[in-house]
């Protein structure tokens, strides 16, 4: 699970994709985009992210300003067009989970 603290852009959600074997998935040429929904399904976010090692899979997903002001218990998956025209998605059984915890309310 990750996890961050409400209103937070960082940590940035760190992912590697490997394939069936445990080799690390090329993303050259690859869209990867992430999605996230909250507890009723709603999709609260659709966003590219930033690959950091084509060769080796790795992505991350930077939070910006908005993102992280609901708390609670999010579903992530993303979504990866191939150059060959055709998708996966990751994880094929099941979801990422996100958690996003109340900050302590305080005045400025």
């Amino acid at each position: 699970m990750f996890i961050i603290k409400q209103n937070d852009n960082l940590p940035s959600m760190e992912v590697q994709f490997l394939d069936p074997e445990g080799n690390p998935l090329n993303l050259e040429l690859c869209g990867v985009r992430f999605h996230m929904m909250d507890s009723y399904g709603v999709v609260v976010l659709n966003k590219e992210v930033v690959v950091t090692d084509v060769q080796n899979g790795k992505v991350k997903v930077p939070w910006l300003d908005g993102e992280t002001s609901e708390t609670g218990l999010f579903l992530g998956e993303f979504k990866i067009n191939l150059p060959d025209g055709n998708r996966l998605t990751i994880p094929n059984n099941g979801y990422f989970r996100i958690s996003i915890v109340s900050e302590v309310p305080y005045k400025e």
